[in-house]
């Protein structure tokens, strides 16, 4: 990052003189910190990732999923309506908000659990698997949740979607 300095000369005290000195490190340094960072990404080009025939046998590295055993159901439901929400990819989380605020108050557990797997897959799978992008995954083949996600993705009804509100404040 450069940045400039105004200081007078000692020859012509009127006359300023801008100087440009260096912040903290210099603009190569910088180049060669994001060349190091791409070589280390697994997917440096998502044209490739996303491509229709990219294989599933090759997923993004995710970490494994958190243990919550007993954990209430109400509470349960709860954390998956703001997973839903908060996944970081926009088209994911208005596709899965919509369909939590729709479907999750009448899930019963398994129906919870089954939704709870599914959000620990990768965001962008999950979308493309809910738009028939990509064929699903035996895993998750006789997943009724997931059946469902894909029938809401259809958008059968041309509803103009958006993010739903927060109900109660939360």
């Amino acid at each position: 990052m450069l940045r400039g300095i105004a200081r007078y000369t000692s020859q012509n005290a009127r006359r300023l003189q801008l100087t440009t000195t260096t912040a903290a490190t210099s603009t190569s340094t910088m180049r060669l910190m994001s060349t190091q960072r791409k070589s280390q990404d697994p997917y440096p080009n998502l044209d490739i990732r996303h491509a229709p025939q990219m294989e599933l046998e090759t997923p993004y590295p995710n970490l494994p999923p958190i243990p919550r055993p007993n954990e209430p159901l109400e509470k349960k439901r709860a954390r998956l309506i703001y997973q839903s929400r908060k996944r970081g990819i926009l088209e994911t989380d208005l596709l899965l908000s919509t369909f939590a605020q729709k479907y999750l108050k009448e899930f019963n557990m398994e129906q919870l659990e089954k939704y709870d797997k599914l959000l620990d897959e990768p965001d962008w799978d999950i979308f493309y698997w809910a738009t028939d992008k990509k064929k699903v995954p035996d895993h998750l083949l006789n997943n009724d949740v997931l059946d469902m996600v894909r029938q809401h993705a259809k958008n059968e009804n041309k509803v103009v979607l958006r993010m739903p509100d927060l109900e109660n404040g939360q």
